[in-house]
């Protein structure tokens, strides 16, 4: 994959992984605003949302990392090659997981 192609893929996922974790942060400020208001019969009901956006939160995070770590192996030279093996990674693997780090095989052989 072109260094180009691949630094503008990665840039485009950097853009909506932060994004959809700023509306996770908005989203923990808005119903912590409105618990002064909250139903007091499901006490559970906040705790449980507020897990979920943790796990979510958490989820993009990892993500970002990944991308973090792909965009250095972009600037060391060797970005479309797996991290265990040094096998190249396919373009279209990278088309649609840029941070991809493995080879497929190796991915499903992970799980």
């Amino acid at each position: 994959m072109e260094e180009q192609r691949a630094r503008q893929l990665l840039r485009s996922e950097r853009e909506e992984i932060e994004r959809l974790l700023a509306e996770v942060g908005r989203r923990d400020a808005v119903r912590e605003a409105g618990d002064e208001h909250a139903d007091r019969d499901d006490g559970a009901q906040p705790l449980t949302a507020d897990e979920a956006d943790e796990t979510i939160a958490s989820g993009l995070r990892s993500r970002l990392e990944a991308i973090s770590r792909a965009e250095a192996r972009l600037d060391a030279g060797t970005y479309g090659r797996s991290v265990r093996s040094g096998e190249p990674i396919p373009d279209e693997r990278l088309e649609a997981d840029p941070a991809a780090e493995l080879t497929v095989e190796e991915a499903a052989a992970r799980r």
